[in-house]
């Protein structure tokens, strides 16, 4: 999505996350284990601890500043949606609204949101603490309906990149970029940085080859996966993810970030920003562009 310079002001699409610095070489060690490619790969597919770090908000009290930005095909700003809620777990769990604003198009008639992309933001992320950011016990679509299958969807995105999504035709099966077939197709990285300007990281990166056609990088879904380590402990401090992909069914064109920080003197890690921007352009419908940046602030241990 191409953004103008007052949008720009309005909504910093990405703020970096690390420094990168120099390429690291394979034969550094770490922990009895070395570093290399391979190492990386599996402590991506095996990390329970980043759907964890959701999990462990409902231990906490704390403040989510939600913004969302809606955009036409020029990308001129449509809607502005805002809020700031304080998400209270001292006792049995209450959400305080502190402070909302909206302006633009954002409703239809009937009181639904008109996008459907807000929708699911609405859904999944402005109200953290119901939103269950847990992993999936269960694969069977068959037992979902709507929203829930899709959010699980998002889960493995986010979770467990590199697995296959169910349940979606004709894309489940391209998210897989660690399986035997699909690694010729991505050059895999990884690069000393900084994070929040003290923590020493490795920024693990998967990103489409650049020597291949046109027409084969059109056929890969994610286009760039980027996933922080700290390297005193190889926690999972934040993660990247570049989709985009169409077919004579649908085209969209997708980025996410997610980052986390320590809180309780490092004991714990709890997610600090979210943002994302995505088009979405299904026949019959119209197009989707949106922007949304969340903030969680202020945690405070409860239980």
């Amino acid at each position: 999505m191409i953004v103008s310079a007052v949008q720009a002001q309005e909504f910093k699409r990405f703020n970096p996350d690390t420094v990168l610095t120099v390429q690291l070489d394979s034969a550094v060690s770490i922990v009895g284990e070395r570093i290399n490619v391979q190492m990386f790969i599996n402590k991506v597919t095996s990390d329970t601890s980043f759907y964890e770090a959701f999990r462990n908000m409902k231990r906490y009290s704390f403040t989510a500043e939600n913004r969302v930005f809606t955009f036409d095909k020029k990308n001129r700003t449509e809607g502005k949606i805002y809020r700031k809620i304080f998400h209270n777990n001292s006792g049995k769990y209450r959400q305080e609204v502190v402070a909302k604003q909206d302006s633009g198009k954002l409703l239809k008639k009937n009181g639904k949101y008109q996008l459907y992309t807000v929708e699911m933001f609405d859904y999944i992320f402005m109200n953290a603490y119901n939103s269950d950011f847990v992993k999936a016990e269960t694969s069977d679509d068959s037992k979902k309906k709507g929203n829930e299958s899709y959010k699980d969807k998002l889960k493995t995105l986010l979770f467990t990149p590199g697995k296959p999504v169910k349940g979606v035709p004709i894309i489940g099966d391209k998210t897989q970029i660690f399986s035997a077939n699909m690694r010729q197709y991505y050059d895999y990285t990884f690069f000393n940085g900084t994070y929040l300007d003290s923590i020493p990281i490795y920024t693990f990166r998967v990103k489409v080859k650049e020597d291949l056609s046109g027409w084969t990088k059109r056929g890969l879904m994610i286009k760039e996966l980027n996933t922080i380590f700290d390297k005193r402990n190889m926690q999972i401090l934040g993660r990247s993810v570049d989709m985009n992909y169409g077919n004579l069914a649908f085209d969209f064109d997708v980025k996410m970030n997610i980052e986390m920080g320590y809180f309780d003197n490092g004991e714990s890690i709890l997610p600090t920003k979210i943002s994302y921007q995505g088009n979405w352009d299904i026949p019959l419908k119209k197009e989707e562009r949106a922007s949304f940046l969340i903030l969680h602030k202020g945690y405070k241990k409860e239980k």
